[in-house]
Parts: structure tokens; C-alpha cells; sequence
């Protein structure tokens, strides 16, 4: 009889621990609800607002997705989401997550991998585009579950409902010492055609916005910002590239809403791109108001220049040219450089003169890669 009852005793003590090893209820089966979107954003091109977020990766419950549903994108006029009732588009369930959720036994846990940005574009219906500054389309997303269930739909982000300026057209470049000079057309007046009600509109101000791309590194530059205020030819001067790059230029229109302290920008869609090499072939400015003054008095002779200075900023320096003939008349000789390097500042001391001379000088300004400009008006100066 003992050993039956040990054994009795023994299944009786196994029971007990097992039952210790829960603590408190039995926790139910995850519903698998991802967390919501908390980074939604939006940035509107034109008539397109462009969405992204980051994809959930853990449920409500602070576990790892292993599955996901579809993605609901929210999006309503005038006033705030709540419930999401009109539905702009479904996105379905990315596939990576699904490849997640095969189970393989016997290897080991592999690195989360990295944030899944998804993105949206969305075109909102033609009559929400009012020109009313004070108007906006709100948008959220909410993230499904497999059974199209969610934990609640993401934050919101607000967008300016008001028309936009269309493009401008005829856009053209021309290459010149001074810049890029680029014209283009503005094809109507900012008011009479986006609104009739001057208190809406009043607001709202209008610009061109000139983009330079380097072709090179692909990336963009603002060259400047042109005000909008009638129909025409629109006239801009960009100096602020480099030399020996290739760039294509665009224009877009930019709504600009006054909002209390603040302004939101809303750009409209893009010009045809102009393609500009700036190849420097222009000269500096040519020197005015060359003078020259003869000392010699008790010591050596010689003949001081001076000049305007040239503000070209890419100057590199000035060269001297003289040429001389006898006091009696003698036929003038061709003009020579007296400097070996470039003169830095706008005046020179000419140390070789010689007695009963006449010796006519001039100056040209030279840039940085090496173009020269025409010489200057003479000046002449006699030697006694």
C-alpha cells in the first residue's frame, strides 16, 4: 500500500507547484491591433498631397506584429476626423510583414528590421480647392488588423484647401557677365481668376519661386523669389551659381496664406525646366578714370597711375599697358604689358620712364579663369 501512496502523494505535490506557476488569470489571446500612426505628414504639390508614415511594428499590447491588415486613408473637408467615414483609398497589407510572421524552428532570432515608411498620394476632389485661406483638408490613416479591425485612427495633419496659381510658361535662359538671366511668362492676374471675394483673398499673396538644380549632385537651390502681381513677361537675374556647372532651371507659383503670426506656403505645379551651361566666357568691367602723374623733381623719375577700382567678384586683378613716343612728335609705338603678375590694387608706379618721352598708358581688368577685358580710355603724361 505505501507505494501507491507516495505515488498519490508525489502527483499531488506536482499538481500543487504547477499551479503555482500562474499567477492571477489567464491572460486572453492578443487581438493583434496595430499600434496607430503617430507621424503621418503631408505636403501638397499643386492639386497632390503627397502622405507618409511609419508602418506600425508592435500591437497594442507591445508585442511584434506578426500579421497586418489593410491601411484606411482618412480624409474629410472643414472639419476634424473622428470616425473614419470617408475613405480617400485602401492600401492593402504590406507583404513584408506577412514574410515576418513565417516561423522557422531551430534558428536564430534575426535583428528587427528597419522602419517601413509607407506614402500616399492623393488628389482631393476639384471643388475642395477653394480660394478660401481659412478652409482645410484634414487627413489621417488607420492601420487594420487581418479581421479589419483597429486601434484608432492616426494623427492628424491639415492641409491649405485654396487654388493655386498655374504655371508659368515660355520659360527661357540667357547666359550673360551678370548671371542667368531668365524671362518667362505670367499668364493671368493673381485675383481675377482663383476668387471674387476680396475679404477671403486678402491674405493670400502670390510669388514665383525660381529652383536651380545642379546637374552634377542633383540637388535643388531656391534662386530667388519674384512677387506676382500682373500678367506679362516676368524678368529674374540669378548670380548667386558657380561657374563651369551645368543647372536646369524651373519656376512654380506659391500661395502664401497669412494665418495670425505665421504663413503656410502651398506650391502649385512646376514649369518646364530650362538647361543652362554656365560657362564663363565674360570678362570683367573695363577701368574708368585711368590718370597719370609725372614726379621726378630732385630724384628719380617716374609716373604714378591710379584708377577706378572694378567690383566684379570674380576679379583676379589688372594689367598695365604703355606705349611712348618723343616729345617731337615721334609716331607712337605699339601698346606692351609693363606687369609680370596681375596688379591687385587699382593703382601702379612706373619706375622706367625716361627724359622727353610722351608715354600713354591704359588698363584692362582680368578674372579668375583668366578672362580679359577690353583696355581702358588712355592717359597720356609727359617726361620733361
Amino acid at each position: 500500500m505505501k507505494p501507491h501512496f507516495d505515488n498519490v502523494v508525489a502527483t499531488a505535490l506536482c499538481l500543487l507547484m504547477a499551479s503555482c506557476a500562474h499567477v492571477g488569470p489567464p491572460r486572453p489571446p492578443s487581438l493583434e491591433l496595430p499600434k496607430p500612426v503617430t507621424d503621418l505628414r503631408a505636403n501638397r504639390k499643386g492639386n497632390q498631397v503627397a502622405l507618409n508614415w511609419t508602418q506600425p511594428t508592435l500591437t497594442t499590447d507591445r508585442l511584434p506584429l506578426r500579421y497586418l491588415g489593410p491601411t484606411q486613408v482618412c480624409r474629410n473637408f472643414k472639419s476634424e476626423i473622428t470616425v473614419c467615414q470617408n475613405v480617400a483609398a485602401i492600401l492593402p497589407a504590406p507583404p513584408f510583414v506577412a514574410q515576418r510572421a513565417r516561423k522557422r524552428s531551430g534558428r536564430p532570432k534575426s535583428p528587427p528590421p528597419p522602419p517601413v515608411v509607407q506614402s500616399y498620394t492623393d488628389v482631393p476632389p476639384s471643388d475642395w480647392l477653394q480660394q478660401d485661406p481659412s478652409i482645410d483638408v484634414i487627413y489621417a490613416v488607420e492601420v487594420l488588423n487581418r479581421n479589419d479591425r483597429s486601434a484608432g485612427l492616426s494623427d492628424l495633419v491639415h492641409v491649405p484647401a485654396m487654388a493655386t496659381l498655374p504655371p508659368p510658361t515660355n520659360l527661357s535662359a540667357e547666359l550673360s557677365g551678370d548671371g542667368v538671366n531668365l524671362t518667362w511668362t505670367s499668364p493671368l492676374e493673381p485675383h481675377t481668376t482663383l476668387s471674387n471675394d476680396s475679404a477671403k483673398s486678402k491674405n493670400v499673396q502670390y510669388r514665383y519661386r525660381i529652383y536651380r538644380r545642379d546637374e552634377g549632385s542633383g540637388s535643388d537651390a531656391i534662386a530667388g523669389d519674384v512677387a506676382v502681381d500682373k500678367a506679362g513677361l516676368v524678368h529674374f537675374t540669378d548670380s548667386s551659381f558657380e561657374w563651369e556647372k551645368t543647372y536646369s532651371y524651373r519656376i512654380t507659383a506659391v500661395s502664401v496664406v497669412k494665418r495670425g503670426d505665421s504663413e503656410v506656403q502651398v506650391e502649385g505645379d512646376d514649369s518646364s525646366p530650362v538647361r543652362v551651361v554656365a560657362h564663363d566666357v565674360f570678362p570683367p568691367g573695363v577701368p574708368a578714370g585711368l590718370q597719370a602723374a609725372y614726379s621726378g623733381e630732385g630724384q628719380k623719375p617716374f609716373i604714378d597711375l591710379i584708377w577706378a577700382p572694378v567690383t566684379n567678384a570674380d576679379l583676379a586683378g589688372y594689367n598695365v599697358y604703355r606705349s611712348d613716343s618723343s616729345a617731337a612728335g615721334e609716331t607712337r609705338q605699339p601698346m606692351i604689358k609693363l606687369n609680370s603678375d596681375l596688379v591687385k590694387s587699382p593703382s601702379y608706379r612706373d619706375l622706367t620712364v625716361k627724359p622727353r618721352r610722351v608715354y600713354n598708358y591704359a588698363v584692362s581688368t582680368v578674372d579668375v579663369r583668366g578672362n580679359e577685358s577690353e583696355k581702358s580710355e588712355p592717359a597720356s603724361e609727359p617726361v620733361p
